[in-house]
């Protein structure tokens, strides 16, 4: 969601404010377009601000107990989650209207109905339910200000009477906001943020009143997640302690969702307000949690790189001496084991015509590139990297894309002996209304309550929600539906992507992968007998003119009565590759299924035609290897086309009372959903 940050104390007194106010042509005092999704933290923080005394680490105990799975696979289960949501307790969420709370976002997951709050003032709450429950979920609230917005929203706290609190509800307003023209909640933020990070008038000079709230928050984000966490033998739901981290230098994100294992936990959520380098959240989650001896554990998924300008996947260590920089390479790899490849704010996998990128077209590239849809044609960034890029400004960079930052991957292991971007993929909301897996095409996306009206109103605006789309969901292969069964796939990054769909992709390879294999009756079986899983490094072959094979598998999504699903396609594997030239290379090969089967949608009703798939399987041979060069593969799984949600709801209204987004060139009126696997290594070396 688009935030304006005041990039300058807002606090009292104001005289010193109007002093500020006469010199504006002269200091960088802007209202900074971004989303905390995009809070502007490089800028607005000239220094970390952290807790003193520090947050103490986690605290060693047993994990509580749960009884066993009645339900166990061995040879492992599609479980479909959302890993990235949030609830009133995110400042964004809340001065937008939100009201829900993390036993809401739960209830919502486990199929409850809940109330939907947000948009204007006394804007009535809607009913919404989603229409198959998910096997997991994580609250992901921002921990940077989750503090001040508990004491400015609870009356009788220690600062609920201050003015950074009743600027925050909109009470008063500030004469920096007067003076730049900021309206609603771009104002409203202001009353939470001074250079140096905390406002003091809400925190207390010691910062002792947001500590204590933090704490006391922590806490009831905790007891949430454990009272929704099915220990039965049931295991129909399992829920994650997390939190986001939410750095976004010059408007870039580079945020991450830390998530962990169990019930053991640090002090407090790490922020960007304390730890403004992403090097150092990393050793930080090693200290307070996976190096502790407590029993915690974290891991951190990096999202949304299709909004970092080059940024997400840079070598931030780069400047190390070459030692700390296999090191630090080794813990990114370590504590970032999968990446968020599709959220509401669009698609992160390919783009084409990217700088040294070598390979033909790649026309489902072009899906839901939210950076495309209201703006002018974006630069390429080349090597660099830019700033801007949640305000749609800046340049786009390959690294902006998880297909591209695989093989830089490979290019930093020529360097290093080490690959810090060797991760698998999942998908998630990021929904800011406590709506985790609301991500059907056949209903309005769940945004702040507002009509569909607006919700199908652009005007000019690039970050309008009809270029927005309902989000992904993330998908492991586990034997049981635990946290710790959950946990380790992630870690080994037995992982899937999809764009919403419950799509469940198989993908293994390996160097006796029998030609036949798809005709097995248990193929999972086969598959891990005779070669590895998503996520997994092929070692050198073991006769010296062995070639790779790969089989993947995938099955349509059955959809429900109301909303029924659509056939699948095709199938393909992506291989990438580093040239001798530095060039990355990249191939498409269609593995199974039809790419001109005939399928069709008319946009003007919504009506399918043509023949698809409800299983699809194939078996690829890589006639191309090389022994001597590392790569990459991994396989995406394409549906017949369909329409896009903002098609359906422009149907749903009356021809001439349909907003301009229904007629906007940029905005796609059929879409292709689809499903990523997390990739599979050659290592040269091993």
């Amino acid at each position: 969601m688009v935030w304006v940050h005041l990039i300058f104390n807002l606090s009292p007194p104001s005289r010193a404010v109007l002093g500020r106010l006469t010199a504006l042509s002269r200091l960088t005092v802007v209202l900074a377009v971004s989303t905390i999704s995009g809070c502007d933290i490089g800028r607005l923080i000239l220094t970390a601000d952290p807790w003193d005394p520090p947050p103490e680490p986690a605290i060693a105990e047993e994990p509580l107990p749960r009884d066993p799975c009645a339900h166990v696979v061995e040879e492992r289960q599609p479980l479909f989650g959302d890993l990235h949501l949030h609830t009133s307790l995110s400042m964004d969420a809340n001065s937008l209207g939100t009201r829900t709370l993390p036993d809401d976002a739960y209830a919502f997951a486990t199929g409850t109905p809940i109330a939907l709050y947000g948009g204007a003032p006394g804007t009535e709450s809607k009913t919404i339910q989603i229409d198959r429950p998910l096997d997991f979920a994580a609250v992901t609230d921002h921990a940077e200000w989750m503090a001040e917005v508990s004491l400015c929203t609870t009356s009788g706290s220690w600062s609920y009477d201050s003015t950074g609190c009743a600027i925050y509800r909109g009470e008063e307003e500030s004469l920096l906001a007067k003076a730049l023209g900021a309206k609603g909640f771009r104002a409203r933020i202001g009353g939470l943020i001074q250079i140096g990070g905390r406002r003091e008038d809400v925190c207390g000079e010691d910062l002792a009143a947001c500590r204590k709230a933090l704490g006391n928050v922590w806490q009831s984000v905790q007891a949430s997640a454990e009272h929704w966490y099915d220990r039965s033998s049931d295991c129909s739901f399992t829920t994650f302690h997390a939190w986001e981290y939410s750095r976004s230098p010059q408007s870039t994100k580079i945020h991450r969702n830390v998530i962990l294992r169990n019930e053991i936990v640090p002090e407090l959520p790490i922020s960007a307000l304390e730890t403004p380098i992403e090097m150092d959240l990393r050793r930080q989650l090693l200290e307070q949690c996976n190096e502790s001896d407590s029993g915690c554990e974290a891991i951190a998924i990096p999202h949304n790189p299709n909004l970092s300008n080059g940024q997400l996947f840079r070598a931030e260590y780069a400047e190390l001496p070459l030692a700390r920089q296999r090191e630090e390479a080794a813990l990114r790899a370590r504590l970032e084991p999968v990446v968020e490849m599709m959220q509401i704010k669009g698609e992160s996998e390919c783009r084409n015509g990217m700088y040294q990128v070598l390979g033909g077209n790649d026309e489902l590239c072009e899906f839901e590139k939210i950076r495309d849809f209201g703006q002018p044609e974006l630069s390429d960034c080349d090597e660099g990297q830019s700033k801007g890029a949640q305000a749609g400004k800046g340049c786009t960079s390959r690294n902006d894309y998880v297909r591209y930052a695989l093989i830089d991957g490979l290019r930093e292991k020529e360097r290093l002996g080490i690959n810090p971007y060797q991760f698998g993929f999942i998908g998630s909301t990021d929904s800011h209304t406590a709506a985790p897996g609301a991500v059907s095409e056949y209903e309005q996306p769940y945004k702040y309550g507002t009509t569909t009206e607006q919700k199908l109103t652009v005007r000019g605006r690039p970050r309008a929600v009809a270029f927005q789309n309902p989000g992904g969901l993330a998908g492991v292969w586990a034997k049981e539906n635990t946290r710790d069964a959950i946990f380790d796939a992630l870690k080994r990054r037995e992982t899937f992507a999809t764009s919403g769909p419950r799509i469940a992709p198989r993908f293994f390879g390996g160097w006796q992968i029998p030609a036949d294999i798809c005709s097995t009756p248990n193929l999972a079986k086969a598959g891990y007998q005779h070669g590895i899983p998503m996520g997994g490094v092929l070692a050198s072959k073991t006769k010296p003119d062995a070639r790779p094979r790969f089989v993947v598998a995938a099955n349509a999504d059955p959809g429900t009565v109301g909303a029924p699903g659509h056939p699948l396609q095709r199938i393909q594997i992506i291989k990438g590759w580093v040239g001798s030239d530095g060039s990355f290379h990249q191939s498409v090969i269609d593995v199974a299924g039809n790419a001109d089967n005939g399928a069709t949608v008319d946009p003007l009703n919504c009506e399918a035609e043509g023949e698809g798939f409800a299983t699809l399987c194939g078996v690829w041979e890589d006639s191309a290897f090389d022994p001597q060069q590392d790569a990459v593969y991994y396989a995406r799984v394409v549906e017949n086309p369909s329409c896009r949600w903002s098609t359906r709801m422009c149907l749903s209204l009356p021809e001439d009372q349909r907003p301009d987004g229904c007629d906007n060139p940029r905005i796609p009126k059929v879409i292709q959903e689809r499903a990523w696997t997390a990739p599979i290594w050659f290592d040269s070396s091993r």
